[in-house]
C-alpha cells in the first residue's frame, strides 16, 4: 500500500462474500482495484467519490451508467449511505426513464433506460443538497451499436537483448514485484534481438524475466528490470488533443495522442455508434501518435482511448458527428441453408463453384485423407467459368480439399470436408472468396463463392453496401457452396458483409473497389509477364500494349505479407510501355494493371517468386487448445507439418485476453502452448506460407474467473519451420558454446591502413553454430574488405583490410553470443 493511501480491511463473511472497508482521508474520486488470486476482479476498477461528512451522514455514488451507457439498455448506478431523502433527475438530449430502484440496507441500485444518444447529466441530491461529483455526465452511444476497433503495441515492448535468437522452444516467465510468476508473451524484434512483447507494470520495483530453450536459462537470464515512477503504466498521464468532441462523418478526423510520462503500455481504441466508422494509427515519434477515424455517417459516437487497459483521462469521449450523409445504400438477401448431406466412406462426391477469369487447362484440385494420403479430384469445366469437383473419400475423418490455378491456391483453398459425422459446425467455419471480393466493375455482373458445409444449417445474410444499390442473387449449390453475384452502377468502394445465423464469418466485412465500365481497358494486352521462375531481389519485367486505346495506365503489387508496391512504368512508343518491380521476398505476388482505372483483362496476375516448396493443404491442426481451455492454464494444440515442406507458421489467437504463445519443436511439427486470462470465446488463425490452412479459425471456449478486454486481443508467433518426412526423428538443434573459442593473432590488435591483416579463429570445442564476424571504424562504416575461410574442422582463418585510421571495432559471434575479449578495439593506424 502505497503511503498516504487508506489501508482497506477485509473480512470473510459466511455465505461466501466478503466485507471491504477502508477509511478515505480526502474528498474526490477514488480508485478501488480488486485482485482474486493475482487476477483483476470483473467489473474492477470501481470509481467512488467520496464527500465530506456532515454531521455523521454521508452520501456518495459509483457505477458505470454514471459515465456511459448505450441507448435502448438499460444502465445502472448505484448511491450509498442513506435509504431515504435521496432525489435523481435525469436530463438529456432525449428521454431517460428510471426503471428499477433498489433498497438494500442503505444501498440503493438505480436502472435507468435512455432512449436516444447523446449526453445526460444525472443529478442526484441528498436532503436537497448535490452529493459530491453531482451532476454526472453520462455518454450514451446511439441503437444498433456498432464498433470498430483497434490495438496498436506502442511503449508495451521491451528488448531484453540477444542477437538473431530463434523462438522455437523458447518459454518466458515474468515475476512482478511481490506477485507470482507468469507466463509472458516473447517476440522476435526486426534487428533479430529477444523481446517482451506486452509489458505494462502497475506496480514499482524490480521484476524479473527468465526465459529458457530446450528446458535451459539462455545467456543472460534471468533478467531483471527496474520500473520506477517514470516506467509505470499510467493511463491517466496520457495527453490527446484534436478531434475528441466534434467530427465530420466520411472524412478522416485526427486525434494527437502523446504517452511520453505515461511510461510502458499497449494502446486500445474503439469508435462505437449506429454506423461503422474506419479506424487508422501513425506513429509520429515513439511516443507521439496520429489516430485517424472516419465515421460513415453523422451521429452521436463513444471514443475509448485505453493505455494499459485503463481508460485515459475523459474517456469515453462523447463525439459529435457532423456532415452530409453518405448517400450509401444497402441491400440485404437472406438464405436458409440445409444442413449438408452426411457422406459415408467411398461415396462419390461433388463441388460446385464459379471462378471467373480461370483457363479449365490451368486447373487442378487434390483431395488429402485424414492421413495424409493425397489423391487428384477430377475437375470438369461446366458452362460459365464454373467447375464440378468430383472426389471419393476413402475413410471417415475430415479430409482436406485444395483448389490451385496455375499451381497457386485460389482464395478460400484449401477448405475442410468432413466424412462419416456431422460437421463441428458454427459461423466459423464458413469461408468466402472468389474475384468479386477482389475486385468489382460497374454494369456487370461480379462472382463470389460462400462455403457453408462445415458450418452446419442456418441463415445466411449477404449484404452489399455502397455508393448504388446492389442488384444480388445468390443460388445455392449442391453440397455446401453458394454462389453469389453483385452488380452495381456507380463506381467507387463497396461494403460486402457475410453474416451466418446473424453473426459476421471470419474476414468479414470486407471493402471491394468497384472499378468503371472497362471500356477501352479490354484492348490492353500484357506481354512477357512470367508467372514462375523469378527471384528474390531480381528486377521482374514485362511490357504493356495499349492497341490504340487512349487513356492513363497505371499498375502496382500486392506483396505475399500484403503491402502494396508501386510499379515503375516507361513508355516505349506510343502504344508500347515497360513495367518493372523488384520482388524483395518469395511467394505469390499479384499484379495489378489498370487502364482508366478498370483492371485489364486477367488482372491481377499471380506471379510466383521463388520455388513454391511448401503446401498448406498438408498442414493439420489438432489438439484440446483448439477446443477449449481454462483461465491460467495452458492450452496446447499440434501442427502438423509432415511432408508439407518448409516455410513460415504462424498462429494467431484472438479473444478477450493477451495470451503467452510458446512454441516447441516436436518429431511430426511444432505443438503450441497458449495461456489465456479471461473467459470467452478465443480464435485460433493458423497460416503455413500466409495461406489459412483447412479448417481454420478454430474455436476454443475457455472458462474461469478473470477481467476480459473490451476490445479483442491478439496475440501471435512466427515460426520458420524445418522440412519433416513421415517417421523422421525430430531435427536436432545446435547449441554451440561461445565462450570456448579461442581468437589468436596480431590482428585482433593491431592493423595498418590499406594492408591486410589476419587472425585465427579456433572452435573445434565450441559445438556448432554460425559464426559472425563484423568491424566498423572510428566513423561507423565497415571495413573495405573483411572475409573468413575454413582452413580445417574448426578452426578459420579471418582477413580484413581497413581504410581509415583510429580504433575499429571488431565484433565475433558464435551463435548469438560473443567470443571472449569481443568486441576487440584494433587500432588502425
Amino acid at each position: 500500500m502505497a503511503p498516504g493511501l487508506p489501508a482497506p480491511e477485509i473480512q470473510t463473511n459466511k455465505d461466501g462474500s466478503v466485507t471491504i472497508q477502508y477509511v478515505p482521508t480526502q474528498s474526490g474520486v477514488h480508485e478501488l482495484n480488486l485482485t482474486y488470486n493475482e487476477q483483476p476482479v470483473s467489473g474492477t476498477p470501481l470509481h467512488v467519490i467520496v464527500d465530506s461528512a456532515d454531521k455523521g451522514s454521508y452520501v456518495t455514488a459509483y457505477g458505470a451508467g454514471l459515465s456511459s451507457g448505450n441507448s435502448g439498455k438499460e444502465c445502472e448506478f448505484f448511491v450509498a449511505g442513506a435509504a431515504k431523502d435521496i432525489d435523481i433527475k435525469i436530463e438529456g438530449s432525449g428521454k431517460a426513464d428510471i426503471v428499477k430502484r433498489e433498497d438494500k440496507g442503505g444501498l440503493q441500485r438505480i436502472v435507468y433506460v435512455p432512449v436516444s444518444a447523446g449526453e445526460y447529466d444525472i443529478h442526484i441530491k441528498f436532503k436537497g443538497k448535490k452529493i459530491h461529483g453531482s451532476p454526472f455526465s453520462a455518454k450514451i452511444s446511439g441503437e444498433g451499436r456498432k464498433r470498430s476497433q483497434l490495438s496498436f503495441p506502442a511503449t508495451s515492448s521491451y528488448t531484453l537483448g540477444g542477437n538473431n535468437i530463434d523462438l522455437t522452444n523458447m518459454v518466458g516467465v515474468l515475476k512482478a514485484p511481490g506477485g507470482t510468476p507468469e507466463p509472458c508473451l516473447l517476440k522476435k524484434t526486426p534487428d533479430g534481438k529477444l523481446a517482451i512483447a506486452s509489458f505494462q507494470p502497475k506496480k514499482k520495483g524490480s521484476y524479473s524475466v527468465e526465459v529458457t530453450q530446450d528446458g535451459r536459462p539462455i545467456t543472460g537470464s534471468p533478467f531483471a528490470i527496474n520500473v520506477g515512477e517514470s516506467e509505470l503504466c499510467h493511463a491517466t498521464k496520457v495527453k490527446v488533443n484534436g478531434s475528441i468532441k466534434d467530427a465530420t462523418a466520411n472524412k478522416w478526423n485526427e486525434v494527437h495522442i502523446n504517452i511520453g510520462d505515461a511510461g510502458f503500455g499497449a494502446m486500445g481504441v474503439s469508435i462505437e455508434g449506429a454506423h461503422r466508422s474506419d479506424l487508422e494509427m501513425k506513429t509520429t515519434s515513439t511516443t507521439d501518435f496520429s489516430l485517424q477515424y472516419k465515421p460513415h455517417e453523422p451521429g452521436i459516437y463513444l471514443l475509448n482511448i485505453k493505455f494499459g487497459d485503463d481508460h485515459i483521462t475523459g474517456s469515453p469521449f462523447m463525439v459529435s458527428v457532423g456532415g452530409e450523409p453518405s448517400g450509401r445504400s444497402r441491400e440485404t438477401v437472406v438464405k436458409n441453408l440445409q444442413p449438408a448431406e452426411l457422406v459415408k466412406p467411398n461415396q462419390k462426391c461433388s463441388l460446385q463453384m464459379k471462378i471467373p477469369g480461370t483457363d479449365p487447362l490451368d486447373m487442378e484440385a487434390t483431395m488429402t485423407t485424414p492421413g495424409g494420403v493425397s489423391d487428384a479430384c477430377e475437375i470438369r469445366d461446366l458452362p460459365g467459368h464454373s467447375y464440378e469437383v468430383k472426389f471419393t473419400p476413402p475413410e471417415e475423418g475430415i479430409h482436406t480439399i485444395s483448389l490451385k490455378y496455375k499451381g497457386i491456391h485460389i482464395s478460400g483453398s484449401p477448405f475442410q470436408y468432413t466424412v462419416g459425422r456431422a460437421p463441428a459446425g458454427g459461423n466459423h467455419k464458413v469461408e468466402f472468396g472468389g474475384a468479386g471480393i477482389d475486385k468489382g466493375e460497374v454494369g456487370t455482373k461480379n462472382y463470389f463463392n460462400i462455403y457453408t458445409r462445415e458450418a452446419g444449417p442456418g441463415s445466411l445474410s449477404v449484404a452489399i453496401e455502397g455508393p448504388s444499390k446492389a442488384a444480388i442473387e445468390v443460388a445455392e449449390n449442391p453440397n455446401g457452396y453458394t454462389m453469389v453475384s453483385y452488380q452495381v452502377s456507380k463506381e467507387g468502394e463497396y461494403g460486402v458483409h457475410v453474416k451466418y445465423n446473424d453473426e459476421h464469418v471470419p474476414h468479414s466485412p470486407v471493402f471491394v473497389h468497384v472499378s468503371p465500365a472497362s471500356g477501352d481497358a479490354q484492348l490492353v494486352t500484357i506481354h512477357g509477364l512470367r508467372d514462375r521462375g523469378l527471384e528474390a531481389d531480381r528486377p521482374a519485367t514485362f511490357n504493356v500494349n495499349l492497341n490504340g486505346a487512349i487513356g492513363a495506365l497505371k499498375g502496382f503489387v500486392k506483396t505475399p505479407t500484403g503491402t502494396e508496391e508501386d510499379i515503375f512504368i516507361q513508355e516505349l512508343d506510343q502504344d508500347m510501355h515497360s513495367m518493372r518491380f523488384l520482388p524483395k521476398e518469395n511467394g505469390v505476388y499479384y499484379v495489378y494493371i489498370k487502364f482508366n482505372e478498370a483492371h485489364i483483362p486477367g488482372s491481377p496476375f499471380p506471379m510466383l517468386v521463388g520455388k513454391l516448396g511448401a503446401d498448406p493443404a498438408l498442414v493439420f491442426a489438432k489438439g484440446d487448445g483448439l477446443e477449449k481451455g481454462e483461465v491460467g492454464k495452458a492450452s496446447r494444440l499440434t501442427v502438423i507439418t509432415t511432408n508439407a515442406g518448409s516455410g513460415t507458421l504462424a498462429v494467431h489467437v484472438q479473444g478477450p485476453s493477451k495470451v503467452a504463445v510458446v512454441c516447441a519443436e516436436v518429431d511430426d511439427g511444432y505443438e503450441f502452448t497458449y495461456t489465456p486470462m479471461a473467459p470467452g470465446d478465443y480464435m485460433i488463425i493458423v497460416k503455413y506460407c500466409n495461406i489459412t490452412i483447412a479448417g481454420s479459425p478454430f474455436k476454443a471456449v475457455v472458462t474461469g474467473k478473470g477481467k476480459a478486454s473490451d476490445i479483442t486481443e491478439t496475440s501471435g508467433l512466427f515460426v520458420e519451420t524445418v522440412e519433416k518426412k513421415q517417421g523422421a526423428s525430430k531435427s536436432k538443434r545446435f547449441l554451440g558454446d561461445a565462450s570456448k573459442v579461442v581468437a589468436q593473432g596480431n590482428g585482433l590488435k593491431k592493423g595498418f591502413p590499406g594492408r591486410p591483416a589476419a587472425f585465427t579463429l579456433d572452435c573445434k570445442d565450441a559445438g556448432q553454430a554460425l559464426l559472425t564476424v563484423g568491424m566498423i571504424s572510428p566513423n561507423g562504416h565497415p571495413v573495405t574488405e573483411l572475409s573468413y575461410k575454413k582452413v580445417k574442422v574448426g578452426s578459420y582463418n579471418v582477413t580484413y583490410k581497413a581504410e581509415e585510421k583510429g580504433d575499429h571495432v571488431l565484433t565475433i559471434r558464435w551463435g548469438t553470443d560473443d567470443i571472449p575479449g569481443s568486441p576487440f578495439a584494433v587500432s588502425v593506424g
